[in-house]
């Protein structure tokens, strides 16, 4: 998945001679204190950043139409209802809107302009965006942020449940994720 990877914001480098592999159905924590790069090392496994150095590769190819990100913003569009914003990134991947809107416990505020929504509730229509894009690698930010304990329960079985299709999830967390067996590279 990635080898040697380095990186440099400005003139700091973040990190260097990375590599790791996540099989399919795997999982990889990414933890550190602020500031160690896990989330720059997201981006450059999403290919929103370039490396310094080294290769990302999901299984055998690039990122595009293979990769997933869920940041620290959680990129909602305030003036389109939930529905609608799921309808953006249902096309690249043909995914359920409703479907995935019920997996976060958000069926009810599908008409509702994103604007109304609460932070924890923009956050779960995030995260279901995840769930519609049906790519085969997730890449999470910090996915608990904003979330209450019922919410971090239905991202565990969203993410049990991608696992078990074979997909891989990465996540940068200084919280306990619902991810078992999970794979841990503190930077």
């Amino acid at each position: 998945m990635a080898e040697n990877l380095a990186c440099l914001r400005g003139e700091r480098l973040v990190f260097r001679n990375l590599g790791f592999a996540v099989p399919p159905g795997g999982a990889l924590l990414l933890l550190g204190p602020n500031g160690a790069g896990k989330s720059t090392l997201l981006r450059v496994l999403a290919g929103l950043l370039r490396s310094e150095a080294g290769t990302v590769r999901w299984r055998g190819g690039g990122t595009v139409g293979r990769v997933a990100l869920v940041g620290h913003q959680d990129a909602v569009k305030p003036g389109l209802t939930a529905l609608e914003n799921l309808a953006l990134f249902a096309r690249a991947g043909g995914g359920d809107r409703r479907a995935a809107l019920a997996s976060m416990g958000l069926e009810a505020l599908g008409p509702l302009p994103a604007r109304m929504l609460s932070a924890g509730q923009r956050r779960r229509l995030a995260l279901a965006r995840l769930i519609v894009t049906e790519m085969p690698v997730w890449l999470l930010d910090e996915p608990t942020l904003g979330l209450d304990a019922a919410s971090v329960g239905r991202l565990g079985t969203a993410l049990a449940a991608h696992r078990a299709g074979g997909g891989v999830v990465v996540a940068a967390t200084h919280l306990d994720l619902p991810l078992p067996d999970a794979a841990a590279l503190r930077l």
